[in-house]
């Protein structure tokens, strides 16, 4: 008899397969939505809020490839370098027959206003499209002015939708010497506005860090490492909820629809059948000559 530890793992083996369907290519109408580790479970509505992902589910319909820019944090060595792998990883255990190529680029120190120039070049080298932006922290620890930030980073999301790129946001960095600080929580606000308004999906790391610090008797020394970076797990909590929410915006957007022909214009056969040749034009019967004067009938 199996013990009971063996039949659960059966049993999860078998739930998998089950929603997983007959292996084949990924359909990008099925995408399942990943479940976060124990010590990275928060509640959905402190996690993330959703939108559309059309650019990415095109990619997934038409390559079953998903080309991401992650751009904000740190690209330096050391835990922050392990984020892109994570994230890769995490999206792949989502999207099995789905290959994710992610493209870090990090600044240390890299506020919203300075971006923007930026993320065009990266744009035009790396042709994500997807680019997940952790956005925010700087800006509130250089004590931008909220206002300005909003318009800057507004300015850049409605740039990069209008380029066919989708865009995933992520908020600031929490930790309990900035929770009750008023210009630190507009930053916050800022970027949940420019979510809203630009219609993009947002990952709630303020929220979702600061739930996980309260619940861990440890508190924020678990999640966070020195100089107001993200350790191991943290990061690692971090990738699961961005690849909760890029998961969770997919399922929820609609296939794109085949392309049409332009009006006026027939639609190719299909590659089955060969296309006919046109009919040939056959010239009327001739018609009885014309009356003159000296043809006339007698009346």
């Amino acid at each position: 008899m199996r013990p009971a530890r063996d039949w659960l793992r059966v049993g999860g083996l078998l739930l998998a397969g089950l929603s997983a369907g007959t292996p084949g290519p990924a359909m990008a109408d099925d995408v399942p939505t990943p479940t976060p580790s124990l010590e990275c479970r928060v509640p959905g509505s402190q996690l993330y809020s959703v939108a559309s992902l059309a650019a990415a589910k095109a990619a997934l319909e038409e390559r079953h490839i998903l080309r991401i820019l992650a751009v904000g944090g740190s690209s330096a060595p050391g835990a922050s370098a392990s984020y892109p792998v994570k994230l890769e990883a995490a999206l792949e255990q989502a999207m099995p027959h789905v290959d994710v190529i992610i493209d870090h680029r990090g600044l240390p120190g890299e506020i919203a206003s300075g971006a923007a120039e930026r993320l065009r070049s990266l744009v035009a080298d790396v042709e994500p499209d997807l680019v997940v932006w952790q956005v925010g922290t700087h800006d509130a620890i250089a004590r931008v002015d909220p206002t300005a930030f909003a318009e800057a980073l507004d300015e850049s999301v409605a740039w990069l939708k209008s380029h066919g790129i989708d865009v995933v946001l992520v908020d600031p960095l929490y930790t309990a010497s900035v929770a009750t600080d008023a210009d630190y929580n507009r930053i916050v606000d800022g970027v949940r506005d420019v979510a809203t308004r630009e219609g993009v999906p947002l990952v709630r790391r303020f929220e979702a860090l600061r739930y996980l610090a309260g619940r861990n008797e440890k508190g924020e020394v678990h999640i966070l490492g020195r100089q107001f970076r993200l350790n191991d797990l943290g990061l690692r909590c971090m990738a699961e909820h961005v690849a909760l929410t890029i998961s969770a915006s997919l399922a929820r957007t609609p296939a794109p629809e085949p392309a049409k022909a332009p009006a006026g214009e027939v639609a190719s056969p299909p590659a089955s059948e060969p296309a006919k040749p046109p009919a040939a034009v056959v010239p009327p019967p001739p018609g009885p000559p014309d009356l003159t004067g000296p043809q006339r009938a007698p009346g």
